[in-house]
């Protein structure tokens, strides 16, 4: 617990000390945000406010992970690795996206194609290498499909190779699905990244408490097939850390914004973590907050679509504006109160996904 406690710790002052001198530098540099012109105009206000923020949570987490281990002399594990190596691949494709904004001056930065690409090559070399490194015949990531453990689906069914086609594309959705959910969350100041300190807090207690009655010491039916769940417990804590120290400065009024280089970092971590710990489709349920705003948005477009066609190629919308946050915005909502309101309802996801996590467990017995 030495390597979660310390863990924690570096990242979440290098989260609140880190920010405030990075906060200086992108002043100095000039790295404002741009913003959208159709978006709401009470967002206007917050035109160059410095960005990229991502850069501070990725490095406090990367840092507090290192530090964790040469503290405490104790190796790092290909799991946690893996996951880090997902992040800091998935962040990297967001600064390049914030840096186009920056240096083109303009709200728009890669292409949807181009952020495709940079997504996929770094999500299909991590499922390869998570399918890899067994130990005591458990690799990383499994061919199951995973629910609060694996399943009785399993990829394998196909055949080894085919079975590694199809893991990788589902672990490509995974990773693309929770990266834009974050990223669409992202909106308001603080909203996503108090979100993300709840989530991840939520995947520091499944992930020990997966060490604790993992199969490798705990002789039980309900023991944990999963490789290294203590130092994924330590990625978890060192993201939530990271969180908490930037959520100082990014709380409304936001000092600095994550980016992308930030949010979609923070949701390639997320479906890197429940890919580890076997609990892939419970990440919806505990990220209940991202599939809304990412359901809004598919509403709004499909809603827009559909009215088109049948009125005269005039489409209607469902909401004022999506991602759903906006609805409320345009509504006239404080925004410091739908932030609140949103964190009380990711609470709420979170609460309910340990619940299921937990409950699975106690039924089982």
């Amino acid at each position: 617990m030495k390597l979660v406690l310390i863990g924690a710790l570096v990242a979440l002052l290098i989260g609140l000390i880190g920010t405030r001198y990075f906060i200086g530098l992108a002043k100095r540099q000039g790295w404002g945000q741009f913003i959208r012109d159709d978006g709401p105009t009470s967002h206007h206000t917050k035109r160059g406010t410095p960005q990229m923020g991502g850069i501070v949570i990725i490095g406090g987490t990367v840092a507090g992970y290192g530090l964790a281990h040469l503290l405490t002399w104790d190796a790092p594990s290909v799991s946690g690795l893996l996951v880090l190596f997902l992040m800091v691949g998935i962040g990297f494709v967001g600064f390049l996206d914030d840096w186009t904004k920056i240096t083109h001056e303009r709200s728009l930065g890669l292409t949807s194609v181009q952020k495709l690409i940079g997504q996929t090559v770094v999500s299909v070399v991590f499922a390869i290498l998570a399918s890899r490194f067994s130990r005591g015949g458990i690799t990383p990531a499994s061919y199951r499909i995973s629910f609060v453990r694996d399943t009785w689906f399993n990829f394998a069914f196909a055949g080894t190779v085919i079975g590694l086609i199809l893991f990788v594309l589902w672990a490509n959705v995974m990773i693309a699905g929770a990266s834009n959910g974050v990223n669409l969350t992202d909106g308001l100041d603080g909203q996503a990244t108090g979100a993300c300190v709840m989530v991840f807090g939520a995947y520091v207690l499944i992930s020990v408490w997966q060490f604790n009655q993992n199969c490798q010491s705990v002789m039980s039916s309900q023991c944990y097939n999963v490789r290294d769940p203590l130092d994924l417990a330590v990625v978890a804590a060192c993201v939530m850390g990271a969180c908490f120290g930037f959520l100082w400065w990014n709380a409304s009024p936001a000092k600095i914004f994550m980016g992308d280089t930030g949010s979609l970092g923070l949701g390639a971590a997320l479906a890197g973590l429940a890919i580890m710990t076997r609990t892939e489709l419970l990440m919806i349920i505990l990220g209940g907050l991202f599939v809304l705003e990412t359901v809004s948005v598919m509403l709004q477009v499909g809603y827009f679509k559909a009215t088109k066609r049948n009125n005269g190629g005039v489409g209607k919308r469902l909401f004022r504006m999506s991602p759903i946050h906006n609805h409320f915005v345009l509504l006239g909502w404080a925004e410091v109160t739908i932030t609140i309101r949103f964190w009380i309802i990711c609470g709420i996801c979170v609460a309910a996904g340990l619940g299921v996590f937990y409950g699975e467990w106690v039924v089982g017995v």
